[in-house]
């Protein structure tokens, strides 16, 4: 295949010709008769998106592999890392093998991270082609796995004498605040889980994994000072998109839809949070796609489930906010792909260049949409985004292959989506 006159995130335009699922040359002037014209659009490599909670085993109803990963196609998202808080949890090897199996109806590439409580089996764990050891909860969330300082200490030992990488929610429950709980109103959510808990958490979870000689990257952080703390001590860190473009402004309009772990924060620090992504500190945006129906999250502030979905609107968001000049097409390219693609070492994904996994996204940089849940693929059908612009992908592929096309009607392809480390293995292995 060739594509002809694709513009890159950097502005060079180039062709790209892809042979056997591989970017095979990226340069000017290639022979050949195009397959794609892809003249005054943006190629970018396929966002990597590690941190997905696509629901199954155990809530189908919430999302699926299928649905999750139809959505996460159609916002040019190519691979896709699920976390350990299904039914049951991803704690032992053989609830590993249970969500593996259930992954293969994944039209992306996918990795699926274990996790931690008291009742984990590292051993068994550690021997699947484990993604990374995490999220590890340091305060509970969906699915109730928080644990304590001494567990998270001698998993962070266990992971990082296996090899394998530690992504950590930091928050520190005993800093929650006690007042808020006598509050019904939604931003009463934002007010209990204070910003002062995240920072705390970050910094002594930094500190852990300094003791351990290891490094850990931090989940979700939500308030500039968690980014700050993180850069710090050297760690890496993901900001989400609900945290990037939401604020506790936007509870007035969601009510608990907008409730989330950890939670929205002000409009100033939503701001600080979005030059941070602007200027560099911020290494990754993931979604922490969490999908619950709105039947669900009808309920009241405190019983309303946490977390909303993202993945099918994540590189839209950015795209947008790229076209309004708030951070380059550079430092999209950066957070959602490169820096994902060497913070956990996945060689061959990441970056349009030759030699990297043919996962690629063709946007029109300047065909801006409103964003409509019903106009999504998420099972749960609705979107905290509702009415904000986004531009969204032409066509995504994953490995030369067409996962999702909207041009004359949407169209899928196939699941063809595989496990990022079994197939690094067999790669290393030949």
């Amino acid at each position: 295949m060739l594509i002809k006159d694709a513009t890159l995130a950097d502005g060079r335009v180039r062709d790209v010709r892809i042979e056997g699922g591989r970017i095979e040359t990226v340069g000017r002037n290639l022979n050949g008769v195009a397959d794609v014209d892809a003249a005054g659009r943006l190629l970018l490599p396929g966002m990597i998106d590690v941190h997905v909670h696509f629901r199954q085993p155990g809530f189908p109803h919430k999302e699926t592999w299928e649905t999750g990963s139809r959505s996460a196609a159609a916002g040019g998202v190519t691979t896709v890392v699920d976390q350990p808080n299904t039914d049951p949890p991803t704690v032992t090897g053989e609830a590993f093998d249970e969500k593996a199996t259930l992954a293969r109806a994944s039209l992306v590439d996918y990795g699926v991270n274990g996790g931690v409580t008291p009742a984990w089996e590292p051993d068994s764990l550690f021997e699947r082609p484990l993604f990374a050891l995490g999220e590890v909860f340091l305060a509970d969330s969906t699915g109730d796995m928080g644990i304590g300082a001494d567990l998270f200490g001698e998993a962070v030992e266990r992971a990082t004498d296996r090899g394998v990488g530690v992504t950590v929610h930091a928050e520190d429950a005993t800093l929650f605040s006690a007042d808020a709980r006598e509050r019904d109103d939604p931003d009463a959510w934002s007010a209990y889980r204070t910003a002062e808990a995240e920072r705390v958490a970050v910094e002594r979870a930094c500190e852990v994994a300094r003791e351990a000689g290891a490094r850990i990257h931090v989940a979700h952080t939500s308030t500039p000072e968690g980014v700050d703390a993180a850069a710090a001590a050297g760690m890496t860190c993901e900001v989400t998109p609900h945290h990037l473009f939401l604020s506790r402004d936007d509870y007035d309009r969601l009510g608990t839809l907008g409730r989330m772990n950890p939670p929205l924060r002000s409009e100033e620090r939503r701001i600080e949070l979005l030059e941070r992504l602007a200027d560099g500190a911020v290494d990754v945006v993931a979604t922490d796609h969490a999908p619950h129906t709105r039947e669900e999250k009808d309920a009241s502030v405190w019983d309303a489930p946490s977390g909303v979905p993202g993945v099918e609107t994540a590189l839209p968001l950015l795209l947008e906010a790229a076209r309004r000049d708030l951070l380059s097409y550079e430092r999209v390219r950066d957070v959602t792909a490169a820096n994902p693609a060497a913070i956990f070492d996945l060689p061959r994904k990441g970056r349009v260049e030759a030699g990297r996994d043919a996962d690629l996204v063709l946007v029109d940089p300047d065909a801006s949409r409103e964003i409509r849940g019903d106009d999504l693929h998420s099972k749960c059908g609705w979107t905290p985004f509702e009415g904000m612009a986004g531009v969204f992908p032409e066509w995504t592929m994953v490995r030369g292959e067409f996962v999702y096309r909207r041009d004359g009607g949407e169209r899928f392809g196939e699941a063809i989506g595989e496990n990022v480390r079994t197939r690094e293995r067999a790669t290393r292995a030949r």
